[in-house]
């Protein structure tokens, strides 16, 4: 399972000055791919979607999750629903994924490099960006389906100057890992 030594991380963002080309953590430009690319399609349109971010996993080897979602679409809330994707590399994709070998596509128009900081507590109530520790419900509790299921990041919507995503009306995104960590699940609540 994720090993993040029982820690949460918040996510601290800023501008990027150039294109991000490494195993970062970031929003938005395209995503540096660490194996084959694996864009996925829009499960009803049948379009590719668009890159949302991409967030380097714990541990000593490099791996990596890529965020991808149709902003346009009315269903792109939910976790198996093909209108969302969190692919995982080295990993497999979800079983209702398709994807092209495209390595660039929509994305989200300003880079945004992510820094992590040790969140030493974590109010129950706080709704900001982190990776790891207990996912905080806009809503009410829920984990994908077919689990268990390992959270690992919430992304809250913003229209600052760093990124421009909504979730809904101002909601909260919910990245989770299978217990084998090869393969990936997001959400969102609003």
């Amino acid at each position: 399972m994720i090993d993040g030594d029982g820690y949460t991380y918040e996510m601290i963002f800023s501008e990027a000055e150039e294109a991000i080309d490494e195993f970062w953590t970031k929003l938005g430009g395209q995503p540096v791919w660490l194996e084959k690319p694996q864009w996925p399609l829009c499960h009803r349109h049948e379009r590719p979607m668009g890159f949302i971010g991409q967030f380097r996993l714990p541990g000593r080897s490099t791996r990596m999750a890529y965020l991808f979602m149709d902003e346009e679409s009315e269903e792109s809330f939910l976790p198996e629903g093909g209108e969302n994707a969190l692919i995982v590399q080295p990993g497999r994709v979800p079983s209702f994924v398709e994807t092209t070998d495209a390595a660039c596509g929509p994305r989200l128009v300003c880079e945004t490099f992510v820094d992590l900081e040790e969140a030493e507590q974590v109010d129950p109530r706080w709704w900001g960006s982190r990776i790891l520790g207990t996912p905080t419900w806009l809503q009410y509790e829920e984990y994908p389906a077919g689990g268990p299921w390992a959270f690992f990041f919430q992304l809250r919507s913003s229209e600052r100057e760093h990124y421009s995503l909504m979730f809904g009306d101002g909601g909260v995104g919910y990245g989770f890992l299978s217990a084998d960590e090869q393969e990936g699940r997001f959400l969102w609540q609003c």
